[in-house]
């Protein structure tokens, strides 16, 4: 088999199922628990460097009243525990894999060296069944960032393989009261009568229909997670009134989510780790937050207590409530529906910047296709072609890159770069009002966006959309450095 062939085969294969102080501060991300300060066993700190010891491993866990499911997890939680450092720090994570697969962790939206970044075949050989590989970087980027397997994305990311990191700043000068992390997951809930301790060897794909050339592959996920918990196992977020609150959304499932703030009003503070300028307080919008993005919301309790409803319309968000609860005020106010959604592109107050200068440009058409012979029965391209034959994005160190997304399909596409951010310039063909930084992009359908790209981090980087069966079924290309510059010398060449 080709490299090339390697790479698809490893990290995009589709399977229907489950898809500072002085101490670091390592957490469970439950929506409760807040930070100790207590050093775990596994994490040691030398100075300002700090070593994580994570296993990849199964267990069970209930993720809904009565519903307990096997899981694929990074030390025995879900989501995996949560690693929260400071900026600056260097950082090294051992993964011991006790799964009966090969895994791999690649760390979502952080600008890793190439060699770091987890993608089999591309930057590293597999983690096999009892092997150890460890990881090392600089935490030079504050924000909000996850972490998941990219070997068989789909399926391992949709049992649960995934964490989160936190990268507090240094010089933050105003910091909230409670800083809390929220990931939201979605599961394939057995069916009745299924024996629920053999799902993570089940043939899943025998749970669809035959008929896949016009079915929507999101239907199948019918159990919704906030931290790993659905319906009345949802911890509350004990408050008090005037208290402001950060929430820092990670969506790792497949599919975008809308979360509905009802009446209390809130701003946007940070996209995908970067600082929004000037953000400003907004009411009754829902939050869009696509499969790989990340939004740092702020907000100041009110004198009650209030729901945030998931307003994806699936069956499975209604059992998506969650409760911030006022000490001094238990009663929840009226349920308030809204329905227009946020747009990062029209949101802040950063000044206009002269335009670049760009070294090259690039077009990406999405389309999809309705194919019988791959898996869900769509085929998704790029220009025409499914990866690893269609287009790729040669630059040179320090080039900056000019790329247009136009969505002609009917699926959404978040699309995501590997080691790098990009700037979002126009949205169908109305300039940005802010300076917005990302490194994952909802383009719906219709939608036409111009991003600017600075390659600074060389390596050859896969570029995908984050739906990972769409990225499984073709949607995905790479950006290579030229052989002069590439500092990757187990990079897939031609």
């Amino acid at each position: 088999m080709s490299k090339k062939g390697r790479v698809l085969t490893s990290i995009l294969t589709v399977v229907v199922l489950l898809a500072g102080t002085a101490f670091l501060l390592l957490r469970n991300s439950s929506f409760l628990q807040a930070t100790t300060g207590k050093e775990l066993s596994n994490i040691k700190v030398e100075g300002n460097k700090v070593t994580v010891d994570l296993v990849a491993k199964e267990t069970e866990t209930e993720l809904a009243p009565g519903v307990k499911m096997p899981v694929w997890t990074y030390n025995g939680t879900v989501p995996g525990q949560e690693i929260r450092v400071k900026q600056g720090q260097d950082i090294t994570v051992n993964l011991k894999n006790e799964l009966s697969v090969p895994a791999t962790i690649h760390w979502h939206g952080y600008p890793v060296p190439n060699d770091q970044d987890g993608v089999p075949g591309l930057t590293q050989e597999t983690v096999k069944p009892g092997q150890t590989f460890t990881y090392h970087f600089n935490a030079k980027m504050a924000g909000t960032y996850w972490y998941h397997s990219h070997e068989d994305s789909a399926n391992q990311v949709g049992k649960g393989l995934a964490g989160t990191l936190i990268v507090e700043k240094n010089d933050e000068q105003q910091k909230p009261d409670k800083d809390l992390t929220v990931m939201l997951q979605e599961w394939v809930k057995p069916m009745a009568g299924m024996d629920h301790s053999n799902m993570s060897g089940m043939d899943h794909s025998q749970m669809m229909t035959q008929d896949t050339s016009t079915m929507d592959h999101m239907a199948m996920y019918n159990l919704f997670t906030v931290n790993g918990k659905s319906g009345s196992l949802i911890d509350p977020l004990k408050v008090k009134t005037g208290d402001k609150i950060r929430v820092r959304f990670i969506n790792a499932g497949f599919q975008t989510r809308l979360m509905d703030f009802g009446n209390v009003s809130y701003k946007v503070v940070s996209t995908d780790g970067q600082d929004i300028q000037q953000p400003a307080e907004m009411k009754g919008k829902l939050l869009p937050i696509a499969a790989g993005e990340r939004y740092d919301v702020e907000f100041t309790v009110p004198s009650s207590s209030f729901m945030i409803y998931d307003r994806t319309d699936r069956p499975a968000a209604k059992d998506i409530q969650i409760l911030v609860e006022n000490k001094k005020n238990k009663q929840v106010e009226k349920e308030v529906v809204n329905t227009e959604k946020f747009d990062i592109t029209q949101y802040g107050k950063g000044k206009a910047v002269a335009a670049s200068k760009y070294n090259k440009e690039y077009k990406l058409a999405f389309e999809d296709v309705a194919d019988p012979s791959v898996d869900m029965g769509m085929r998704y391209t790029i220009n025409g072609k499914s990866f690893p034959n269609g287009p790729e994005i040669i630059v040179d160190n320090n080039d900056v890159v000019k790329i247009t997304y136009e969505n002609k399909g009917k699926a959404v596409h978040p699309m995501h770069v590997h080691g790098h951010f990009f700037k979002v310039l126009t949205k169908n063909g109305k300039p940005v009002t802010d300076n917005i930084y990302k490194d994952t992009l909802l383009v719906e359908p219709n939608e036409i966006f111009e991003i600017e790209l600075k390659a600074d981090n060389p390596g050859n980087w896969m570029y995908h959309c984050h739906d990972l069966h769409h990225a499984a079924s073709g949607m995905a290309l790479m950006v290579k450095f030229t052989p002069s510059v590439n500092a990757d010398p187990k990079a897939v060449k031609e």
